[in-house]
């Protein structure tokens, strides 16, 4: 299939990757020109559009457009855009992180100039290059089935699932990373307790996640990454326990107030995250350090702390 990816940041950029490998036919858009030529570089038969226009111009109708850049103002204004250069029939499709009530929004609007929309949450990080991406689709049937070659390419085996009407993929994307914040904090204070206690000496933490991960019930993706970080650095020396949250377990937890849902677990687990940021704990370091490894998020160099130093990304 013919597609254009707009966006060519950690996520965008691996994904139109996967695409130019899965055979398709993709157009590469990115509002710093330098970094989309250097996109194509790495992606023999891509093609970059120096502008909304062009990339238009570049796709046969009906087009497909993919946006993998920020929620709220950003998406906002490219929805925008494209309403001008986009015509009848042709498909937007978010798969950042956005809202899902946004995404209820944009679609309304952009289907008053005839244009369809569809939102599709993508987990899996830096990692989905390699491993495929685990992706929820929202929108119309008919859309979902025409992009399906599109959702194959990108996903892991049995890796994406329509999940109902615009919004609900991004709707079961926002619940996943609700989760994900709590996950994160059990493993993290799991790991201080063993950290601070009376055998740490003789703990190896590096071989404890490795050995939780051969058959025992908390084995996950998370805790081989636990086992990396530790393999690096043994104590988190070089991290500060500064960890951000990108928005999505803040409007879990607002959602759960709105269905009446209790929900203290991921309610805590986001606001530790906010304590983080004035503390610097153990378990702080972990999560920092594992929103790193699968995201390639920025961690907090513990020599910023001392004005020896800056924040780093993922090597």
């Amino acid at each position: 299939m013919q597609i254009a990816m707009i966006g060519l940041g950690r996520m965008g950029r691996n994904m139109a990757r996967r695409l130019v490998r899965g055979r398709h036919s993709v157009i590469l858009y990115d509002r710093s020109q330098e970094q989309a030529v250097e996109a194509a570089k790495e992606m023999r038969g891509a093609r970059v559009a120096t502008s909304l226009e062009e990339m238009s111009g570049l796709l046969k109708p009906p087009r497909v457009v993919w946006l993998m850049i920020p929620a709220g103002k950003p998406v906002d204004d490219t929805i925008d855009r494209l309403e001008k250069v986009l015509g009848k029939k042709d498909l937007v499709i978010d798969g950042g992180n956005s809202f899902y009530k946004d995404d209820i929004r944009h679609a309304r609007q952009l289907g008053e100039s005839g244009i369809k929309y569809m939102d599709v949450g993508v987990s899996g990080g830096i990692w989905g290059l390699k491993e495929g991406y685990c992706l929820m689709a929202g929108g119309d049937k008919k859309d979902h089935n025409h992009i399906e070659p599109i959702l194959k390419t990108l996903a892991a085996k049995e890796g994406y699932l329509y999940c109902g009407p615009v919004g609900a993929g991004h709707f079961v994307k926002m619940v996943h990373n609700g989760i994900e914040y709590g996950l994160m904090a059990a493993y993290g204070e799991g790991f201080e307790i063993l950290h601070s206690s009376p055998y740490s000496a003789n703990l190896d933490l590096g071989k404890i996640a490795h050995l939780w991960n051969r058959g025992s019930v908390v084995r996950s993706w998370l805790l081989e990454l636990v086992e990396d970080v530790f393999t690096r650095d043994k104590d988190l020396s070089g991290i500060k326990g500064y960890v951000e949250d990108s928005g999505e377990g803040r409007w879990t937890v607002e959602q759960a107030i709105e269905s009446g849902v209790p929900a203290p677990l991921t309610a805590i687990s986001l606001f530790e995250r906010f304590r983080s940021r004035k503390d610097d704990s153990f378990s702080d370091k972990l999560q920092a350090a594992l929103r790193r490894e699968f995201g390639g998020h920025a961690v907090v160099d513990e020599n910023v702390k001392q004005g020896r130093g800056r924040s780093r990304g993922a090597r």
